[in-house]
């Protein structure tokens, strides 16, 4: 699933049952857990979630709430342990914090065609999603784990037709729940549905001190089996630097494979990533699936540019490889 699961789809099926009758509340969510092991026996490639080596270790307990009353709709997620915590969540851990929110965000639909949404909300940035239930893969990309989690703001969507729809919207800086800069940024989604399968959204957020990202997402189910999915972006910091990159998804059946690449531009360093560095990455996983249950083994290797890994020995090295396997449960 692309990103838009989180931001998009929750808020189109809001859209779709707000002229019907009211429904009742929803709940769904997942867990997840995982065992890794890196190669060199050290924890090396530094993306979201799943950081842990050689460790049985906790992934989240995600909780979504939905309701549609009439015309009015809203949507509340709730998130607990690292993944939907600390690794995702702004201010998580901090002091006298308990935050733990995904999403907080509640839409009026004026009609079938045109909506207003506020709130906190998952941003529409972007191919993969903070709940593992959202990708194929379980690690993440560079590009995700560089990219906003988080847009709190308001925006406006209108269906233009079946195939074309607009989002435009004023937003925070990303990943925040209040901005002490205001709302700063501007952000707009351009959504095209070229072929019975096949999506593609066109994003922009910018504004400062956040910055530009420009982002392509897409993906076509071609058959049952076979779906291709892309993602390009490319971000320039408000001062100096950012990073562009682009990520091609491809699975058959049971079995995916993820080939990206992430270069970090002259003025802007990444975690392991120096400023004009590169890293390319080629992740393969499996979904095995019995009822809301999924187990993803996966094998992941990245090469950079320079040495920017490390080995069993700490000397430094240009690649990394290691090996996931995690169980996911949706409900």
């Amino acid at each position: 699933m692309l990103r838009k699961f989180t931001l998009v789809a929750l808020l189109m099926s809001s859209v779709s049952l707000a002229m019907a009758q009211d429904e009742p509340l929803a709940i769904s969510g997942s867990v997840d857990t995982y065992y890794k092991y890196d190669f060199a026996n050290v924890a090396n490639i530094a993306t979201s979630f799943a950081s842990d080596h050689n460790s049985v270790s906790l992934g989240m307990l995600d909780l979504a709430l939905k309701k549609t009353t009439g015309k009015a709709s809203f949507v509340g997620e709730l998130s607990f342990g690292p993944r939907g915590q600390s690794q995702s969540i702004p201010d998580a851990d901090a002091a006298g914090s308990s935050f733990n929110i995904q999403n907080l965000y509640a839409s009026y639909a004026f009609s079938d065609k045109f909506s207003m949404t506020a709130g906190y909300m998952g941003t529409f940035v972007g191919y993969e999603v903070i709940s593992p239930v959202g990708n194929f893969n379980y690690s993440t990309s560079y590009l995700f784990t560089n990219g906003p989690f988080q847009n709190a703001g308001i925006k406006a969507n209108l269906a233009l037709s079946d195939k074309v729809g607009v989002m435009v919207g004023l937003f925070n800086d990303w990943n925040v729940y209040s901005d002490n800069n205001g709302v700063s940024d501007f952000g707009a989604q351009l959504s095209l549905s070229p072929a019975e399968g096949w999506s593609a959204y066109l994003n922009v957020v910018t504004g400062k001190p956040s910055g530009t990202i420009l982002d392509l997402t897409t993906s076509y189910q071609i058959t049952d089996k076979f779906k291709l999915g892309l993602n390009l972006a490319d971000y320039d910091a408000a001062t100096t630097g950012g990073f562009s990159g682009g990520a091609l998804y491809a699975q058959y059946g049971v079995i995916g494979v993820r080939a990206e690449s992430f270069k970090a531009k002259a003025g802007s360093g990444y975690t392991f990533i120096a400023a004009d560095e590169s890293v390319l990455g080629l992740t393969f996983s499996a979904n095995l699936k019995s009822g809301g249950l999924t187990f993803i083994p996966e094998f992941r290797i990245d090469n950079g540019s320079a040495d920017m890994f490390v080995k069993e020995d700490g000397s430094a090295t240009k690649s990394a490889s290691q090996f996931s396997l995690s169980a996911v449960y949706a409900f």
